[in-house]
């Protein structure tokens, strides 16, 4: 069953901007694992990020570095989650998470699924 749906777009060139714009943003946004890569990447696992929140009805009390995207070794993004994002999961009885992840034009989108 279907519990909850996420869908974020984000401007590649505005996250960039704010990145060079704030020290430590990056550290406060991503994960060790998911810095170091193109900004296009990093706009999509922002999105990505936001999606979830949306997913599970944007609680309080979620941190960013708690909803992390992986790559499986045939390049397929995964949802790894961690803290306040995981338990919030549990509590609503998500078993499963689904995700895309797109960039083009100058934007970076993310679309999440979470189901029981």
């Amino acid at each position: 069953m279907i519990i909850g749906v996420g869908i974020d777009v984000v401007e590649v060139r505005r996250l960039a901007r704010a990145l060079e714009r704030t020290p430590g943003l990056a550290d406060r946004l991503f994960t060790p694992g998911e810095q170091g890569r193109p900004v296009e990447s990093l706009a999509a696992r922002f999105a990505a990020k936001e999606a979830v929140a949306k997913a599970l009805g944007a609680p309080g009390g979620l941190r960013w570095r708690d909803a992390e995207v992986v790559t499986e070794d045939g390049g397929r993004p995964r949802l790894r989650l961690h803290g306040g994002v995981r338990e919030e999961s549990a509590s609503q009885g998500i078993t499963r998470w689904h995700l895309s992840l797109s960039h083009d034009g100058g934007m970076a989108t993310a679309v999440v699924v979470a189901e029981s």
